[in-house]
This record gives structure tokens, sequence and C-alpha cells, in this order.
């Protein structure tokens, strides 16, 4: 199950450097992961210094 980007995200980018599979996009108001990229490795969890970053 990918993982979702919640409105806790502040847009720092730290998800998107450690996204192996490049399934997050910069988007408005916050980043967005892409489903069909994502192969749930839970790299941006780790990442994101806000914790707005969900599996589901």
């Amino acid at each position: 199950m990918a993982y979702k980007i919640t409105d806790e995200c502040t847009s720092c980018g730290s998800c998107v450097e450690a996204c192996p599979s490049e399934a997050i996009k910069e988007g408005e108001p916050k980043y967005t992961i892409d489903a069909d990229l994502c192969i749930d490795c839970g790299a941006c969890v780790d990442a994101c210094p806000a914790n707005a970053i969900l599996e589901g």
C-alpha cells in the first residue's frame, strides 16, 4: 500500500531526496506521492521531519 502525505507537510523536500523510486512530486500546497511509482519502502517516512507521511 502506497504512502500518503498529510496536511502536516511543510514542503521541505526531505522526502523527495529520500525516495528511491522518484514517486514524490512537489504539489500545491504540499508534496504528493504517486501510488503507481511508490515501492512502499518507507524511506520517505524516516526522512520527514514533520512526521507528515503515513501508510495508506
